[in-house]
């Protein structure tokens, strides 16, 4: 409000004067200074300095500190200076998510005198916007050049522009060039570099080293750098710095911590109102999720980082989101849900690119649910070329389980032998159950069927599967073993597997899946019936609450303030519970508790 009324001439400059001259000089100085300023024509070297000094660290908020810095720039006399509160202001109006904001002012740089110091903050700043929001190839180039111009002047922040000229070289699948800003940040690091310093060069070790194949080096690397980011305190603890941890730890597969890190990240970019780490943060916290089997919190989370990421106008971020999104609703068998998905990416995401990938991911495991075997290992065999660092190596490793899946039904698979190759290197090279049970039921599937190497493999993931972490992944093991024992002509061996995997998908609400393990039942020589479980094991604890404050009467909104949860996650809950239920109103859902109440007071009697 103070800078329109500034831009409506002098006429308001006298009320100005007097609302600074009210206000407390320490108390509200930012809200001083911008009275001040909107009082003020022509230049005022003294003024620009106060306003500068109170918008530091965005106390204010970012967008206000943005607007302050961009009228300290204006009352700047001294170019030089002007520019690098206009770079400031362009910083902040991307830490409030204002991308559009923070592009007109980066333009406005192109046509000021910069000091050659400042210009390696500037390409920072603009490499940043477009590994979020443009082209992430040439993001690339510029983050390596702005690397290249703070190495003398700041190694820190050197590591941090080529930690994000790694994540656009991944992001565009150009993952040859990682070898370049590996070999960047070697040279930048020092020994006893500070907590923060150190992690980030450890990330671009560890996943160049990752990418290369090297884990024996990679390990190490990474499993300090989550440790480092465990321990940050201080100025040290930022959005960022957790964001590489949290990303260092699902590459070495530590996934509680790095759901943690992610989560801590989040949390800080929420109070500290940095937006434009959010959706990053949320990125990582739904593929947390994702391998800690939590399916649907990782669509819940994609879907908040969904939308923060169209709020700030980050479009490369919103269109991880919507891959994702689309290979969660496709391991579900949500056929139209993930199609919608990948409608939304639309055309824009490179060949190659992350998004792409993930949609690629995604069309093959609906193909796999169909039957499409051939199409599902040709689209999943492409999302990378293995020995030439392009394309996704990283999704593709992520989708090797149904990449080999599909590749069995197959007389020929060179590309998934291959793909399980680099699988195994990285599963072995971890401390995850859930990969080394993969692994093993990757091999089953490619040993020659009713073999005891096929079985061996087989018991092998079993043994491995948690209990906990990763239950829809246990049963589709338990679904896989069955179709192979009953295929092998065991049909009694395959039923205890087969009940297993169907009562498991019923409880996940996998209704697809349950239906396929019914399927196999019955080849199996079973007569089975629809599964008869009771709420509390076909909900999960927040879906049997709200189904019972419904059963009770409450409206959603009471829900919401009772649970401290948005309207619109209880609204979401409650359509997984009428799906999972069978039933579609509250009504139905109040008569089923009714009768369930009821049939438990029987059986007490």
């Amino acid at each position: 409000r103070i800078g329109a009324r500034r831009r409506g001439g002098g006429m308001h400059r006298p009320a100005h004067r007097l609302l600074a001259g009210v206000l407390d000089a320490d108390a509200q100085r930012l809200r001083r200074a911008m009275h001040l300023a909107a009082a003020t024509a022509g230049t005022d070297a003294a003024l620009a300095a106060e306003l500068e000094q109170a918008a530091t660290g965005g106390q204010g908020g970012w967008a206000t500190g943005a607007a302050a810095l961009c009228r300290a720039a204006e009352l700047s006399d001294q170019p030089a200076q002007a520019a690098v509160r206009l770079l400031a202001a362009a910083r902040y109006a991307w830490a409030a998510g204002q991308t559009h904001q923070a592009r007109l002012l980066l333009d406005r740089l192109r046509a000021a005198p910069v000091d050659p110091a400042v210009s390696g903050h500037v390409d920072l700043l603009r490499g940043e916007l477009g590994l979020r929001c443009g082209a992430a190839s040439v993001a690339s180039t510029t983050l390596l050049a702005s690397a290249a111009s703070l190495a003398g002047t700041d190694r820190a922040l050197a590591l941090t522009a080529l930690v994000r000229a790694g994540e656009a070289v991944c992001f565009a699948g150009d993952q040859y060039r990682y070898a370049e800003v590996g070999r960047r940040a070697l040279a930048l690091r020092r020994p006893n570099d500070p907590p923060a310093t150190e992690l980030m060069s450890c990330v671009v070790a560890g996943i160049a080293a990752t990418l290369r194949g090297d884990h024996e080096r990679a390990g190490p690397a990474l499993r300090r750098a989550v440790v480092l980011g465990g321990r940050l305190t201080g100025p040290a603890l930022t959005p960022t710095a957790l964001t590489c941890a949290a990303a260092a730890g699902l590459v070495v597969a530590v996934d509680g911590a790095a759901h943690r890190l992610a989560e801590r990240a989040a949390v800080l970019a929420r109070d500290r109102g940095e937006l434009s780490m959010l959706s990053r943060a949320l990125e990582l916290r739904a593929v947390a999720e994702y391998w800690l089997g939590r399916h649907e919190a990782a669509a819940e989370t994609s879907r908040d980082g969904l939308r923060v990421a169209r709020a700030a106008g980050q479009v490369n971020c919103a269109n991880i989101h919507l891959g994702m999104l689309a290979v969660l609703a496709a391991i579900r068998a949500d056929r139209d849900t993930s199609l919608r998905r990948i409608r939304e990416i639309g055309e824009a995401p490179t060949p190659g690119s992350r998004p792409h990938a993930l949609a690629g991911w995604a069309l093959a495991v609906l193909d796999l649910v169909d039957g499409r075997h051939a199409e599902a290992a040709d689209r999943l065999a492409s999302l990378a070329r293995l020995g030439t660092g392009r394309g996704q190596v990283l999704v593709q490793v992520m989708a090797t389980p149904y990449l080999v899946e599909a590749a069995a039904h197959l007389a020929h698979r060179p590309a998934a032998t291959a793909a399980l190759a680099v699988f195994d290197r990285w599963a072995s090279s971890t401390a995850s159950p859930l990969r080394r049970a993969l692994s093993a039921r990757c091999h089953a599937l490619v040993a020659p069927r009713g073999s005891a190497e096929a079985e061996r493999e087989f018991r092998t993931a079993l043994r491995l599967h948690s209990t906990e972490a990763g239950t829809f992944e246990r049963a589709r093991t338990e679904l896989l073993f069955g179709e192979e024992l009953r295929r092998s002509r065991r049909p009694r061996d395959a039923r205890a597997h087969l009940h297993q995997a169907r009562e498991t998908f019923t409880l996940l609400g996998a209704n697809r899946w349950a239906e396929q393990a019914t399927a196999e039942l019955r080849a199996a020589g079973e007569s089975v019936g629809p599964p008869d479980l009771p709420a509390a094991r076909l909900l999960t604890g927040q879906q049997l609450r709200i189904a019972e404050l419904v059963a009770e009467g409450a409206t959603n909104r009471e829900i919401a303030a009772r649970m401290f949860l948005s309207t619109r996650t209880v609204d979401h809950h409650l359509r997984n519970v009428f799906h999972r239920l069978g039933i579609r109103s509250r009504t139905e859902l109040v008569r089923a508790f009714a009768a369930e109440r009821h049939a438990g007071s029987a059986s007490e009697r």
